[in-house]
């Protein structure tokens, strides 16, 4: 019998393939477009602020090519409240940021994708444009790849959100009275440890199962399930459960029962799967600073070991609106975003953060209300990369984006887009006028903390 693992990678591999030959042949034709539009990573129909018949096509080859979502573009004469001219000069000048090199960014609104632009570069000074298909990291947007996960195993009855974490045979420990710490606990951040524990210890090269098993040596910062305090080497307890319960590699079954399925071809775990992409963007800190690319947070592959295209990144948040209900049902996607717990500021939050009121967390997902409506999304650093999604599930409408670089001023753009949607008055959320000051991540940590580059 095949194994069908086997056949699920066969079958990823040859789509990769695919993909990387339509980009070399599409290069000939559209160097005349990069040429006119600098910065664009496709070709871009700026009549109505609108993608061109061409680019439509393109991305329907190769959505064709994956069993999974689609990700055409929405026809010219779809009415839509978004301006998206609009947007894109907004991008356009963002991308003008001393600190900026590469972006890409993906919209669906009312359930169709409207926006899918890659900006910038791949390693700045090269002339490398960032696509659609340029792969990025996804840092902790990662931690809703482990909550699916555990949540689908759940669902086939393979294990509990509500069994406690010490039978779950993984390493981890935690202090105090750990009977009552859940597996739904560990996925929501209720685990009772100080906030980070011990990711300076991750940072310096050591081993996150041998620093998971010593948590437990840590005071008590509260009792399991009453608090939220952000976690990184403790929720990659999810890998171990993921591996244990089904007897597979973690990537492997993110690909077998995620990836393959949604159709996301450029997804992966793992530094090398990043590395052998046709299109992928280094890394920068400030000032456009090339950077080296480092294995400290794709050893907790839970909490932040995935890779991606802005496309797959759509196709995901396609997904989690419940356009995969064979992949993730309404009632996986209602137990994975349902709020917890709240997720009060710990520090000084910008205007954007402020304007995202009652903050709570669910499984690996956070929530917010803003101008009455409740939003659902994630933010992830790692050090050279910034991601995020935010969407309306009632609207089936959002925006996602991945960067390379430590400034966290792109993900300012994601209320510009609600704002549009929602129509309401325009506000300056980038304030790109304004003198360079700390961004702060949804848990309140100012961009260059510690807090925020383990996120």
């Amino acid at each position: 019998m095949i194994d069908r693992l086997s056949f699920a990678r066969e079958v990823e591999i040859r789509m990769r393939k695919l993909n990387a030959m339509q980009r070399r042949a599409g290069k000939r034709y559209m160097a005349l477009g990069f040429a006119l539009l600098a910065g664009v990573g496709v070709t871009f129909a700026l009549s109505g602020g609108r993608p061109s018949t061409t680019e439509k096509q393109a991305t329907a080859a190769t959505s064709a090519q994956s069993t999974g979502l689609s990700i055409d573009l929405a026809p010219d004469d779809q009415p839509s409240r978004v301006d998206y001219r609009r947007l894109n000069e907004r991008i356009l000048k963002l991308m003008q940021q001393p600190d900026m090199v590469g972006l890409a960014v993906g919209t669906v609104e009312r359930g169709q994708v409207r926006f899918l632009r890659g900006y910038g570069e791949t390693l700045a000074g090269t002339g490398d444009r960032v696509t659609p298909d340029t792969v990025f990291r996804w840092a902790s947007l990662s931690k809703g790849v482990a909550s699916a996960l555990v949540t689908k195993l759940a669902a086939d009855g393979r294990l509990s959100l509500d069994a406690p974490l010490a039978t779950m045979g993984t390493t981890l420990t935690l202090p105090g009275d750990t009977s009552r710490a859940t597996v739904a606990d560990l996925l929501s951040h209720r685990l009772g440890l100080v906030r980070n524990a011990w990711d300076d210890r991750l940072e310096a090269g050591e081993d996150p199962k041998l620093i998971r098993a010593q948590l437990g040596t840590l005071p008590p910062y509260c009792l399991p399930g009453t608090c939220y305090t952000y976690q990184n080497i403790a929720f990659d307890a999810a890998s171990e459960i993921v591996e244990r319960v089904t007897a597979q590699n973690y990537g492997s079954v993110a690909r077998a029962r995620l990836f393959v399925p949604l159709g996301m071809t450029s997804a992966s775990v793992g530094r090398a799967g990043l590395e052998s992409s046709a299109s992928w963007a280094r890394p920068h800190h400030l000032a456009r600073t090339p950077a080296t690319v480092t294995d400290i947070y794709y050893r907790v592959p839970a909490a932040g070991g995935v890779n991606s295209s802005i496309s797959d990144l759509t196709r995901w948040m396609r997904a989690q609106m419940g356009d995969a209900p064979g992949v993730l049902s309404p009632a996986m996607l209602d137990i994975m975003h349902r709020p917890r717990v709240a997720t009060p500021p710990h520090g000084p939050r910008g205007p954007m953060d402020r304007a995202l009121a009652n903050a709570s967390y669910g499984l690996a997902w956070r929530s917010f209300t803003y101008a009455g409506h409740k939003l659902v999304g994630h933010r992830g650093s790692v050090d050279g990369y910034g991601s995020l999604i935010l969407f309306d599930p009632a609207e089936k409408s959002g925006i996602v984006m991945l960067w390379n670089t430590n400034r966290a001023i792109a993900a300012r753009l994601q209320l510009e887009f609600f704002d549009m949607l929602y129509g309401l008055p325009p506000t300056d959320w980038l304030d790109l006028k304004a003198p360079a000051a700390p961004d702060a991540d949804p848990a309140g940590a100012p961009v260059g903390s510690a807090g925020a580059r383990r996120k």
